[in-house]
């Protein structure tokens, strides 16, 4: 005889949006979580972080520096602090798209960042149709990797240019860069 113990499944949470289906945690916030582990690694031996546009302290790159008007008025992606040692990494994530000036604030963030600093970006993609500007009218651009590793190239400013292809279960992308 052959017992056949039957476990409940949980169903994976969705979201439908136009006939999509998406996984749900795509519209919970704090996308930055699923980032941070992997940018604890990248950015393992930098002393000084900004996390531009993280929104809340709770949703901030761990032991960074917030870069946000949410939290304090006087600071953006387009003012940071002025202080004497500028930073060695700059962390974002799902922030550019929000932005009227993307390439502007990349320009910024770069002058204001120190020798060998290291970008890292997490963006939402475009394939998400939610997330697309004429959908979500939060969201003022739609990337794809290719847009973001060309800006990075064509700049001039960046090296050891790293871009993800595609996007992970978040619909999102990893972008990460040297500063030359």
């Amino acid at each position: 005889i052959f017992i056949i113990l039957l476990k409940e499944q949980k169903k994976i949470q969705t979201i439908t949006y136009k006939n999509h289906t998406y996984p749900l945690l795509q519209s919970e916030g704090n996308a930055a979580q699923y980032a941070v582990p992997f940018a604890k690694k990248v950015l393992s031996n930098c002393q000084t972080t900004y996390d531009v546009g993280c929104n809340r302290l709770e949703w901030m790159y761990p032991n960074a520096i917030p870069i946000d008007p949410e939290i304090d008025l006087r600071f953006d992606a387009y003012n940071f602090p002025k202080t004497v040692n500028k930073p060695d990494s700059i962390f974002s994530s799902h922030c550019l798209e929000h932005l009227p000036d993307w390439v502007g604030a990349l320009n910024y963030w770069h002058s204001e960042m120190c020798k060998n600093g290291i970008l890292f970006l997490y963006l939402p993609h475009a394939d998400q149709h939610y997330w697309k500007p004429w959908n979500n009218r939060k969201h003022l651009h739609s990337f794809t990797p290719a847009i973001i590793k060309d800006y990075l190239i064509d700049s001039g400013l960046w090296k050891n240019i790293f871009v993800t292809e595609g996007y992970d279960l978040n619909h999102s992308f990893y972008a990460i860069a040297e500063k030359l």
